[in-house]
């Protein structure tokens, strides 16, 4: 298995996408200037999360997403993956559509920063964050190529923490049925006390 095929490399790509997403949504994406009666002739920008709603959302999804599809069963890993792929799709829509048509996301927050309804006719141009957030998405989407690579070969979700059939039989050294520490605990006795004459 390949390194892009690991867990840890799956999880820190999808992290680092998310959080590309996540820090560029905060910034200026699109500038511009607008002519009205209101506003006046003045420049205007619009932050990612403005000209792009919902962006936050879609990068945290694929944060969870790739969390769940390392640590989560064969099936629900599917499911995991699958959410993982969407949301990197969603955010790649979000993004190539600001950058194609500037002019028609900055109008409507033009107006509604003068509470009007509709939008605004503008000149505008995006900035670098809308690119940085494409070259997040291109990161995520990395990652989920990794967890594809890696569907086959991981894993199940680790055993260490979980109860081998508590309310079963534990076979002792003649394979003897013995009293597990479970049947202990719900006897009312301490599994941990082996009395004075087995302490050394």
């Amino acid at each position: 298995m390949s390194r892009l095929s690991s867990k840890g490399v799956v999880v820190l790509l999808a992290l680092l996408g998310a959080g590309g997403l996540l820090v560029s949504g905060f910034r200026p994406w699109v500038t511009g200037a607008v002519d009205d009666a209101v506003l006046g002739a003045t420049r205007i920008s619009a932050t990612g999360a403005e000209v792009a709603p919902g962006l936050s959302a879609v990068a945290l999804s694929i944060a969870a997403a790739a969390i769940a599809a390392v640590a989560a069963g064969r099936i629900a890993r599917v499911v995991a993956l699958v959410a993982y792929a969407t949301s990197v799709v969603i955010a790649v829509i979000l993004t190539v559509r600001v950058l194609r048509d500037p002019e028609a996301v900055l109008g409507p927050v033009a107006a509604s920063r003068v509470g009007r309804t509709g939008s605004i006719e503008n000149v505008a141009d995006p900035t670098v964050w809308p690119w940085v957030a494409l070259a997040a998405c291109a990161v995520a989407l990395l990652g989920l190529v990794g967890a594809v690579r890696g569907l086959r070969v991981w894993g199940g979700p680790s055993s260490r923490y979980e109860v081998a059939d508590a309310g079963g039989p534990v076979a002792g050294p003649r394979g003897e049925r013995v009293a597990s520490a479970w049947d202990e605990l719900s006897a009312g006795r301490d599994p941990t006390d082996v009395g004075p004459d087995q302490r050394t």
